[in-house]
C-alpha cells in the first residue's frame, strides 16, 4: 500500500511539474471589475504565472469544498454526539441494573458475599458472636 501511495505522489508531482513548465507565461488577474477600482482605491490585480493561478484556483476550490462539507455535516456530528451520550447513559443504567439483579437474595449469602464486594475481610463484616 505504501508503494502505491508513493507511486501516486511521484506521478502527481511529475504531472504538476509538467503543467508548471508548460504554463510559465505571466497573466494579470483582477480581483474586482475595472469599474470598482475607482471605489476601492486601486487596481486590485495580481501578476503571476498561469500555472500558479491554476494551482491557486484548485487549492481555493478544495478549501471551499472542505468548508462546505464541514458545515453540511455539523448536524450529523451533533446527532452523533447526542447518540453517544445517550448510549453512555444507557450503559450506566444497564450496569446499575445488573448490579441490582446480581445481588444475592438470601440474607446469609448477602452477609457472606458483602465483604468480598467491599474488599474488607469477612471477619470484619460479621457481627460479634455473643455467648
Amino acid at each position: 500500500m505504501r508503494a502505491i501511495r508513493l507511486a501516486f505522489v511521484i506521478l502527481l508531482a511529475i504531472v504538476l511539474i509538467g503543467i508548471a513548465m508548460a504554463n510559465r507565461v505571466l497573466v494579470t488577474i483582477s480581483l474586482f471589475p475595472a469599474n470598482f477600482g475607482q471605489y476601492l482605491g486601486g487596481t486590485w490585480s495580481l501578476t503571476m504565472p498561469v500555472f500558479l493561478a491554476l494551482f491557486l484556483a484548485i487549492l481555493f476550490g478544495v478549501l471551499i469544498g472542505f468548508i462546505w462539507e464541514w458545515l453540511r455535516e455539523s448536524a450529523i456530528r451533533a446527532e452523533a454526539n447526542r447518540k453517544a451520550s445517550e448510549v453512555q447513559k444507557l450503559q450506566r443504567e444497564v450496569a446499575q441494573l445488573r448490579d441490582a439483579h446480581a445481588a444475592p437474595r438470601d440474607e446469609i449469602l448477602a452477609i457472606v458475599d458483602g465483604p468480598a464486594a467491599t474488599g474488607r475481610p469477612a471477619a470484619a463484616a460479621l457481627p460479634p458472636v455473643r455467648n
